[in-house]
């Protein structure tokens, strides 16, 4: 038998958010994001949001770490 939970997440929207340290995560369109992130593009399905994370989000270090190491 079939996961119903993974055929409903296939069919709500999701955005994709980031944070001030350029941290990225994946938020149900219908909920605001939480505080200290803001949506990147327009809503879409989830494993859209997952790809243009993969395709965008290359140093997973935060972005005052990676400041601090470029200051090195």
């Amino acid at each position: 038998m079939p996961d119903r939970r993974i055929d409903e997440d296939e069919e709500l929207l999701y955005f994709v958010v980031m944070n001030a340290e350029e941290q990225y995560s994946v938020w149900p369109a219908e909920q605001a994001p939480p505080a200290g992130w803001a949506t990147v593009g327009v809503p879409q399905g989830k494993q859209l949001c997952l790809d243009h994370i993969e395709r965008v989000w290359t140093d997973m270090r935060p972005l005052s770490l990676r400041r601090k190491m470029g200051e090195a």
